[in-house]
């Protein structure tokens, strides 16, 4: 019996999914940006050879054209598993000129983790009285936020 990743991977290998392989492949280097120049970047997508970026702001156009000699350099020496079969020879980009809806969410790199701490400590155990005067406002602090 294969397992999962081996049949997942041989799928992918298929011509009828190369573009689920080319998100995969750009999801993958556009997370190799800069933050400054990721925030920017809202879809790419492989026509030609060329591998297209586009952008919400000319900004980030800018920053992405000044680097972009660099992100050749970097792609050409390293290998990328997801980027495995799908070729691309140039890089541009351009500003999307549909603006940005207010409600889309932009994935985030960074997860988000909950709050641990419930502000619950023992203050008893505190001799001095300035410090317990402290550690009674902190513990108010914590348990508010």
């Amino acid at each position: 019996m294969k397992k999962a990743s081996d049949v997942i991977s041989f799928l992918q290998s298929e011509p009828r999914f190369k573009k689920l392989q080319n998100v995969r492949c750009i999801e993958k280097i556009v997370d190799a940006f800069l933050p400054t120049t990721r925030r920017f970047v809202e879809f790419g997508y492989i026509k030609n050879k060329t591998l297209f970026l586009v952008l919400s702001h000319n900004a980030g156009k800018q920053e992405l054209d000044n680097n972009i000699k660099m992100i050749k350099e970097v792609l050409n020496s390293i290998v990328i598993q997801e980027c495995q079969g799908v070729e691309f020879n140039e890089i541009r980009s351009f500003v999307t000129n549909k603006p940005r809806k207010k409600n889309q969410k932009k994935r985030s790199s960074v997860p988000f983790y909950e709050e641990r701490a419930d502000g619950e400590f023992r203050i008893d155990m505190f001799k001095d009285e300035k410090l317990k005067s402290l550690a009674l406002e902190i513990k108010k602090i914590v348990s508010h936020a």
